[in-house]
């Protein structure tokens, strides 16, 4: 299955659910009745408010230059109101070699991401290693290191308990010895207590500052089922270490894949990947057009 085919088939929840709206509301007639339930068929969808709005705004922006009559003529102006949404966001610039943090709360498919990771960049040709940072979490660990093998790269752990700072210094370390291209590190993800969550992460920060002299990124990861509880999450994140991407997890399992254009407008952070699908290839690279085209 090609790219466009696994983005189109991972979003039909979505798809199907904002056209049957759309469809329904769609008289021919761009009036206000019509904008007013527009409106709260993006809402619905888990579009927010300020993203709602700039969407309409730049429809009626469109739609007064052309004079729209049937649902496909209606379809286009949405899909490049949609699309102006990411304008000035999208960030496809690469650097290596990038050591990535990759953060996000237990649950969301965190470890599961970066294995999928590691075998995009390893079937890009780069040479990879994973880092256990999660050492609160025992199976973290061991399902990393399944990855590892999966993916074909290499991995630094420690047992149980260990210190995460010390996990990454010598992850690092190994990374700069060996020219490894991207290093891909995992961190714990409770949220119970915010405050040591905070300690750990902002350590693990200072970590990197110190060890690592290449390109530096800090993802979170999201779970898209849980909607508009996925904002939250960036906020607490964002407010311990300043996210430069979101990885948007579980996106076929839902109706609601407009919290995308939420995440973006409300914090203008780039989605870097979606997931889509259960297999290994099923993370793909974020394409904002590609995206829009595949839920209009």
């Amino acid at each position: 299955m090609g790219f466009f085919s696994k983005i189109f088939s991972g979003l039909k929840k979505t798809k199907d659910a904002l056209f049957s709206k759309i469809s329904s509301i769609f008289h021919g007639e761009l009036d206000d009745e019509f904008f007013e339930d527009l409106e709260y068929s993006l809402i619905s969808s888990d579009i927010s408010v300020e993203a709602t709005e700039d969407i309409i705004e730049n429809v009626r922006s469109i739609s007064k230059k052309q004079k729209i009559k049937t649902i496909d003529e209606f379809k286009e102006v949405l899909r490049s109101a949609m699309i102006q949404i990411f304008d000035g966001v999208e960030d496809d610039n690469d650097e290596y070699p990038v050591a990535i943090t990759v953060v996000g709360v237990n649950g969301v498919g965190k470890t599961t991401a970066i294995g999928k990771m590691a075998h995009s960049y390893k079937s890009n040709k780069k040479s990879v290693l994973l880092v256990a940072g999660d050492t609160f979490r025992a199976a973290a660990s061991d399902q990393l290191t399944e990855w590892s093998k999966r993916a074909g790269v290499r991995i630094v752990k420690y047992g149980e308990g260990a210190d995460p700072g010390a996990v990454v210094y010598d992850g690092l370390e190994s990374a700069t010895a060996k020219k490894d291209d991207v290093v891909l590190i995992d961190t714990a993800g409770r949220l119970q207590n915010k405050s040591n969550l905070m300690e750990e992460l902002r350590k693990i920060s200072r970590v990197v500052d110190k060890a690592w002299s290449g390109a530096r990124r800090n993802y979170i990861v999201l779970d898209a089922t849980t909607g508009q509880n996925a904002l939250s999450q960036v906020e607490i994140f964002n407010d311990i270490i300043p996210l430069d991407g979101i990885i948007l997890t579980k996106l076929d399992g839902t109706a609601k894949g407009g919290v995308v254009f939420s995440i973006v407008k409300d914090y203008g952070i780039p989605v870097k990947y979606i997931g889509v699908g259960e297999g290994i290839d099923d993370l793909q690279p974020f394409n904002a057009k590609e995206f829009v085209d595949s839920i209009i």
